[in-house]
């Protein structure tokens, strides 16, 4: 199952090119996951067993620009490769038609101990 997440460029993401900086892509996905794991309360689910998803590895490929006021979607495919799970985002200018960028995410569940924990069903069910 594919996700997808909107946005529009802000006028304080843009650097001294005019253009988003590279950073702000990070938040972007970030929002992402956030929306996805709020989705069907599964975020809920994590914090009542005092479960976190943490980020372990980020690799984005920037393929062109995003300016003031583009559209954006954020395109989103999850996996599963025990223990990890990996969102693969393709950043999607709408306004231009063309991907920005690409990136994979890993990510891992962990215990308020920050021991490695097993990913549960409700976090499984967003897997592709």
């Amino acid at each position: 199952m594919e996700h997808i997440f909107k946005t529009e460029v802000r006028g304080y993401e843009l650097d001294s090119y005019g253009h988003v900086n590279n950073a702000v892509y990070i938040n972007y996905l970030e929002q992402a996951r956030w929306e996805i794991l709020k989705k069907d309360e599964v975020l809920k689910s994590l914090y009542h067993k005092n479960l976190l998803l943490v980020v372990t590895e980020t690799n984005i490929r920037y393929m062109r620009e995003l300016k003031l006021f583009d559209k954006i979607e954020i395109e989103t495919i999850i996996k599963f490769e025990a223990p990890y799970l990996i969102f693969n985002h393709d950043l999607v200018n709408v306004s231009a038609n063309t991907k920005s960028a690409k990136a994979v995410v890993k990510t891992l569940l962990i215990d308020q101990d920050r021991i490695p924990q097993d990913i549960p069903a409700e976090l499984l069910s967003l897997v592709n």
